[in-house]
Formats: C-alpha cells, structure tokens, sequence
C-alpha cells in the first residue's frame, strides 16, 4: 500500500471500533502515525495493540463534546509529534429513535452538542496549530443529512450541519487547511446494528451494489480526502453509500 501518510500526525475521535477504528488503521498502514480517542479506555488500549502498538498509535480517553478532553488530545499529540496534519471527525452519536417532533430536547441537544458543537470545538484546536496549506479536515456526515430518514430526525439534522459546516469551515480556513466530508449510507457497525440486524440480506438488496457498506469501504474515501491525491479538493461531501440515494433511499 502507497505510504501517503508517511511522517503525518493524525487525529481521529471516536476510534476504538467501527469507522473510526477503520479509518486509524488505513492511516497507519500508509505510514501515518495516529491519536485515537473514544470514551471507554479499555477500549482504546486494545484499538492501540490492534494499530500496532505505541510506535503506531497512542490514545486518549475522553467525552469528545468535553472542551478540556479536546485540548489534552492536541496537547499530547503536539507534545509527542510537534504537530498534527490530519483531523477526522468522526465521532457522532443517536441516542434516540422517533420522530423530530417528540425527541426530548435533552436528547436532542446532546446530539447536536456532540455532533456539531463538539466538531467545530476539535477543528478550532487543528487549527490553532495547522501549518499553512499542509493540513486536512474530514468530517464524518451521513446520507441521513441529505434528505430525510424516518426514526432517526435528528441525527439527521445534525448531519445536515456537518454538511454545511464543511463548506463554511472550507471557506472560512482556505488555503490554511482543507476541510471534506464522507457521507455515507449503512455501514456494518455495533453503531448502526439496528438498522439491519437480523435482516441485513433484506436491507442490503436495496443497495445497487447489493450490499452494506464496511468501514473500510469508508476509511477508503476518508484517506483519499485527506491526503495529497485531494489537494485541490476543499469544501465537498463524498457520498459513499453503494448507490443507494440514486434511487431516492437513505
């Protein structure tokens, strides 16, 4: 595999399993060195051994909506590499299942503190240390932000605002740093679980490519965006999601 990250820094939240996890282990396979966070430090140790070890990858355990646990992730990593280049943010969370209108407002702020508030709190810390023109932004959204989806409303308005944010954060840093986002559709992860387990053949055969997406097919665009294969790409959202939103579907 191209060694396109050889010598970079990368962060990536919400990196102990599924797409983030996916996405630190195409990072470190191209030569990049990685800072993982998640909320659950057993977790993030064996996401660590997986990537190979300290000289690979260390982690940082943390509520990624917490401004303090932000700030000590680019603190480690800027004291153990001197810089940071790339930035996923991946880390999203739902909670909650139903209609916009009878979401508890609790609920649905915690999704937008987390899914939104929490991702401009970790691209303000990039980019408080980004070299000019050297480094590069990936926004974790969903197709679930591009038209509706039933039982999960918020979370897509939240992915409609990871949207948006990508080409108002690609303005406003340009040519500071570049900022993209990968939508994607239904991936086979413990986060999406219940919208296809026990029947994931049945939801699959939706899909043109007749099939669920895997966090490596997402790692793939991710790794693709932020490296210099894309460095006159700033400001866009790749859907990656098997063609199913040629057809109307989310």
């Amino acid at each position: 595999m191209t060694a396109r990250f050889a010598d970079r820094i990368a962060v990536v939240t919400g990196a102990s399993r599924g797409i983030g996890f996916a996405v630190a282990q195409r990072l470190v396979h191209e030569g990049a060195r990685v800072v993982i966070t998640a909320r659950k430090p057993d977790a993030l140790d064996q996401a660590v051994a997986k990537l190979g070890g300290p000289s690979k990858a260390f982690a940082v355990a943390g509520h990624a909506d917490d401004v303090a646990h932000q700030l000590e992730t680019f603190e480690r990593a800027l004291a153990a590499f001197g810089r940071v280049d790339v930035l996923v943010n991946n880390i999203g969370i739902n909670p909650v299942v139903g209609p916009v209108i009878d979401t508890n407002i609790d609920a649905a702020r915690k999704i937008l503190e987390v899914n939104v508030l929490g991702l401009i709190g970790w691209t303000r810390h990039f980019r408080e240390q980004a070299d000019s023109g050297s480094g590069a932004v990936v926004n974790i959204a969903s197709v679930a932000g591009l038209r509706p989806a039933a039982d999960i409303g918020v979370y897509g308005v939240s992915k409609s605002a990871v949207i948006a944010l990508t080409a108002q954060l690609a303005i406003e840093n340009s040519p500071a740093f570049r900022v993209n986002a990968v939508a994607p559709a239904v991936v086979r992860t413990r986060f999406a679980g219940a919208l296809f387990e026990g029947r994931e053949e049945r939801v699959g055969a939706d899909y043109p490519l007749r099939r669920l997406g895997e966090p490596e097919d997402i790692a793939a665009a991710v790794a693709f965006l932020a490296s210099d294969d894309a460095a006159w790409v700033t400001g866009q959202t790749l859907v990656v999601d098997g063609g199913l939103t040629l057809r109307g579907g989310v």
